[in-house]
């Protein structure tokens, strides 16, 4: 595939290094969004860029029929317009908070306990992440999206990065140098504790995560995540 990177920081550069890896061409690198690029002879574009930039990177692309994925943060109050624009275009896109293989597989466990844990009202829950300082955003996109699944199968009604009320699920986001990512989710009861954990120990698993997903689309139409890449029914 011809891959055009949209954003080229360090997550940029992984995945680079990841796609020439796996026989793939890198085409187009941007890391400004003053830049002003074209995506002719693109088969799919990555978008690693920043909250301000997303949009229109993504726009960009459905306009011009290049399929996207994007692992971007911090954009997505702009969600349903961009999933509107790409079903106008008969296009391709997939947003995904987390690109890790085994953070989807995380995302899984997640619901699964969370469904365990709502008929046990004594244990209460919270979640905690941890990334590298040069982070924009707070709470991570996968932070959200935990706690957003555990609301779907619990009677929370909310996440708080302040002092939660007792429907809501309190986050606590860390910023330290170093650490590409570490997610617990925590239940904590008066007699025991309950945590699962999933800790990245570099950006090779998300950028790795994110080729596959460029290989899954690039042939297809529609709207896509990462339980389409991996068959999670």
């Amino acid at each position: 595939m011809k891959i055009a990177l949209l954003g080229y920081g360090k997550m940029g550069k992984a995945i680079e290094a990841i796609a020439i890896e796996r026989d793939h061409e890198i085409v187009l690198k941007i890391s400004s969004a003053s830049e002003n690029y074209t995506l002719q002879n693109c088969d799919v574009a990555i978008d690693f860029s920043l909250p301000s930039s997303a949009v229109a990177n993504i726009s960009k692309c459905l306009e011009s029929g290049v399929p996207i994925i994007s692992g971007t943060t911090g954009w997505l109050d702009d969600y349903d317009n961009v999933i509107s624009l790409c079903n106008s275009k008969n296009g391709t896109f997939l947003y995904a908070s987390n690109f890790s293989l085994g953070v989807n597989i995380f995302f899984e466990l997640n619901k699964t306990l969370a469904k365990l844990m709502a008929k046990l009202p004594q244990y209460k829950v919270d979640v905690e992440e941890i990334h590298h300082t040069q982070k924009l955003d707070a709470p991570s996109g996968t932070a959200i999206t935990l706690a957003k699944d555990i609301i779907e199968s619990t009677n929370y009604e909310n996440w708080t990065l302040d002092t939660p009320k007792p429907n809501e699920i309190g986050i606590t986001a860390k910023r330290i140098e170093h650490v590409p990512g570490t997610h617990d989710i925590n239940y904590k009861s008066e007699v025991d504790s309950i945590q699962i954990t999933h800790t990245a120990h570099s950006r090779k698993g998300f950028a790795l995560g994110a080729v596959i997903a460029a290989e899954f689309i690039h042939d297809k139409k529609g709207v896509f995540t990462m339980k389409d890449v991996l068959n999670i029914n």
